[in-house]
């Protein structure tokens, strides 16, 4: 008997050995491959956010296969999104240039003590500073040059990157009903309806939170632009652009495009400057009283505290792409912890919901219509 024991003892031993060994190798893996499995979250991500547009096509269009209706739908998005640079690049050239050809003039203003800028830097003595220390500055851009290559090879894995997303994400989209079915055919018919159920929630919040968060930053560039432009901040159209990225970030993306905008204004003059801090103020309510409520309330619908934490955590976990993936992370933890409890209380949902209401999906505004 207690040779049987001690067989018993060493074979659990063995097997909580082997599985402590399995997880480090598996976050070890995880960690080397850190930048591979990035790009494949934010495939998915966005290949969840096209998927509805596919099948749409492909449910309406009886004649497009699958693999029609995905090139589709690609095509117009990357329209789309030229489209949106070519209207945007068009007006940076233009201020940029100008900002290139107005910078001696700005630096020799700033020198003199003259307009806004030149004045508050006489003022704080911060131009003396910078004399005092010109060798050390110097020194430190001559590291930035030496590392021209490390820079270089930065922007060239950015743009595989998103090669390899779009590549991914087309992939995961073009194959996504061959690999749904599958993967719910290892499943009881019961449990299999169950996965698909809350995938559906899943896939509207993460749809709803793309879109919607595109939309509510593109209203936040546009008024930017045309706010600085009618008061006569020149650059208008660069500020807008940072405005509406920096509007992506969750919670402090707003603030600081704010910040970088008014401070844009303060050089042109202090009356430019108050016009759009009391405009920021305003429409930094309009847009968390009015705009994220009206777009978010039928698809991702979260207290104010549980953004709060899940994106303090994200962030800590992920930069800031942990801060851009933790409402819809956190919207789809929400989502499968709301049917386990229903399932455990004996009330599994007879369809898909969404939103705290529990609103039937099919019966929800897309973001667009709402």
């Amino acid at each position: 008997m207690n040779r049987v024991d001690n067989r018993a003892v060493v074979r659990i031993t063995l097997i909580v050995i082997g599985l402590l060994l399995a997880t480090m190798f598996l976050l070890g893996l995880a960690y080397q491959t850190r930048q591979v499995l990035t790009w494949i979250v934010v495939a998915a991500f966005f290949a969840v956010a096209l998927d509805p547009a596919v099948t749409w096509v492909e449910n309406r269009a009886r004649w497009c296969k699958r693999w029609l209706a995905t090139l589709i739908v690609y095509l117009l998005a990357v329209v789309a999104l030229a489209g949106v640079v070519t209207l945007l690049v068009v007006p940076l050239v233009r201020e940029g240039g100008q900002l290139v050809q107005q910078m001696p003039t700005i630096l020799a203003d700033i020198r003199s003590g003259r307009g806004p800028i030149g004045h508050l830097l006489t003022r704080f003595h911060i131009i003396d500073y910078v004399e005092s220390h010109s060798a050390d500055f110097r020194g430190y851009v001559t590291r930035l040059g030496a590392s021209t290559v490390t820079i270089l090879s930065g922007i060239a894995t950015g743009v595989a990157g998103m090669l390899t997303i779009f590549v991914l994400s087309y992939l995961m989209v073009l194959q996504a009903p061959k690999v749904v079915d599958g993967f719910l055919a290892l499943f009881a018919e019961q449990r299999a309806q169950r996965i698909r159920r809350v995938s559906s929630d899943c896939a509207k919040a993460v749809t709803g939170y793309i879109t919607g968060n595109l939309l509510i930053s593109l209203i936040a560039g546009v008024l930017t632009w045309l706010v600085m432009a009618l008061i006569g901040v020149p650059f208008a159209g660069l500020i807008g652009l940072f405005v509406a990225i920096a509007d992506l970030i969750p919670l402090v993306g707003a603030t600081l495009g704010a910040v970088v905008a008014v401070l844009a204004a303060l050089a042109h003059s202090v009356t430019a400057a108050i016009i759009a801090l009391i405009f920021f103020v305003v429409y930094q309510q309009l847009e968390n009283h009015l705009l994220q409520p009206l777009i978010f309330s039928r698809t991702v619908q979260l207290n104010p505290l549980t953004v709060l934490l899940a994106v303090l955590l994200a962030v800590e976990l992920a930069g800031i792409l942990g801060a851009l993936l933790a409402i819809p992370v956190a919207a789809i933890i929400q989502i499968i912890a709301r049917d386990i409890w229903d399932t455990s209380r004996g009330r599994p949902k007879v369809t898909p919901t969404v939103g705290e209401e529990r609103t039937p999906a099919d019966e929800a505004p897309t973001a667009a219509e709402a």
